[in-house]
This record gives structure tokens, C-alpha cells and sequence, in this order.
């Protein structure tokens, strides 16, 4: 099988889980920082899947390997090649594929209840999960692409993933680990202490209270989630 390739934008927001799933799974897979601009491919037919990380950058920054990124995702979809996006890679897809990325009524940080939209598509994914506790940290959000079906919705963000076929995005992250989340408090203590008092940001001691067994349960949804993913594998 070709290897997925991931798409990691800062160092501390990588596969996480995603990654332990596809070893555990022997499915190829391999990085490319897209700050080393040189290492972005130009055509996506070497590959079996495409998945985008996070990133605290927005997909409206004038940054240079935004475009070959998006062109990438169009030529992935072209083809068949299934892609999947984490938060920013959500944000990436939407805007590749005709969507708009804009700033969220409130910023979403840290543990909070998921519903699973009632529809075909969301059954698809996510099988008998009707809820369940994910992780947020964002300041913005995606409308839908035209045909994406919506299968995801928080209080404070309606839009937390949707799909096109075997191609699927979330606002959300599902790709978390303790190691991650940990990191991510260190990472973003500033923008934490700048947001004390938001209704839908945690701070860092609630984040990692019963942290083993958030991420146990969000890992079990990931489990779910990834196993239909990699179903629509390129061979």
C-alpha cells in the first residue's frame, strides 16, 4: 500500500493517536512539516490518504504553503484519495473545497460535550456514538462545502465536522493524547490566561483532571472514527 501522508504545521500538534492507530493497523504512513516548504509534494497520486493536523495559524494567513496545501486537497479529492482534517486541517479542507473559515461566536478550549448529528452519514462514522466528551481549541470555525452532509455540533460551535463521501473534517480534535494536552497547556498558557472568564475555555488544571480517562474514551471514539477512514484507503 502507498503511505498516508500527514500534514503537521508546528511542532506540537502531530498525529497523536492517529498515528498509534495506523502502526497498530501496519498502514504506511510518514510526516511533512509544512514549514520546510520544499518537503510539500506537488501531486498527491504517491499516496494512499491525506491527513492535516492542527495549528494555531489561520487558513486566511498569508503564509506560503497554504495554497500548494489546498491545491493538494482538491487534486486528493479529484482522485479519490481520501483526506481528513484535524481543526485547522477541518478549516483547510472547507476553504479547498469551497467553504468559508471565519472567527467563531466564542473561542473553544478544552473538554466538552459532542453531539453526533442524526443522519446517515454521521451513523456511518460514528456508529452507535450519539455523544461524547472531544477536545477544542479554536477561535474559528468552517461553514459546510456544498454537498458536505454536517455530523457534528457543539453548544458553542455548530459546525464540528462534516463529510463528503470518504473524505471527513472536524473542528474538533479527536487525535488527542495526555502527552498532547499537556503540551498544548504549556504551548498556549498565554492564550489561556488571556481568556480566563470565557464561558467555553478551561484552564489548564481542569483540562488534565481525570485526564488518563478523557483521553481513554475520546481514544475509543478516534478507534471509530479512523477505522472508517482507513476503509477508503487508496491501494
Amino acid at each position: 500500500m502507498k503511505p498516508i501522508i500527514i500534514f503537521k504545521h508546528v511542532a506540537h500538534e502531530g498525529p497523536g493517536y492517529l498515528g498509534d492507530f495506523l502502526t497498530e493497523q501496519q498502514i504506511p504512513w510518514h510526516v511533512v512539516h509544512t514549514d520546510a516548504l520544499h518537503t510539500i509534494p506537488t501531486s498527491i497520486s504517491s499516496y494512499s490518504g491525506v491527513v492535516l493536523m492542527g495549528g494555531p495559524m489561520s487558513v486566511n494567513d498569508d503564509l506560503p504553503w497554504i495554497a500548494p496545501v489546498l491545491n493538494l486537497i482538491c487534486e486528493a479529492v479529484a482522485l479519490d484519495v481520501p483526506v481528513l482534517g484535524h481543526c485547522l486541517g477541518g478549516q483547510l479542507m472547507s476553504k479547498a473545497l469551497g467553504g468559508v473559515v471565519g472567527k467563531n461566536a466564542t473561542k473553544e478550549i478544552g473538554w466538552g460535550e459532542v453531539q453526533v448529528t442524526s443522519n446517515a452519514d454521521a451513523r456511518y462514522w460514528f456508529g452507535e456514538i450519539e455523544t461524547f466528551n472531544a477536545f477544542h481549541w479554536h477561535g474559528e470555525t468552517f461553514s459546510l462545502p456544498q454537498a458536505a452532509t454536517h455530523i457534528l455540533s457543539s453548544a458553542y460551535c455548530q459546525n464540528q465536522a462534516w463529510s463528503i463521501g470518504k473524505h471527513l473534517a472536524f473542528q474538533t480534535h479527536i487525535e488527542m493524547t495526555a502527552e498532547m494536552v499537556q503540551q498544548w497547556c504549556v504551548e498556549g498558557e498565554l492564550e489561556l490566561a488571556e481568556s480566563l472568564g470565557s464561558v467555553a475555555v478551561q484552564q489548564a488544571t481542569e483540562m488534565q483532571q481525570d485526564l488518563p480517562l478523557h483521553c481513554f474514551f475520546l481514544n475509543k471514539v478516534a478507534k471509530q472514527v479512523y477505522g472508517k477512514w482507513v476503509l477508503g484507503l487508496k491501494v
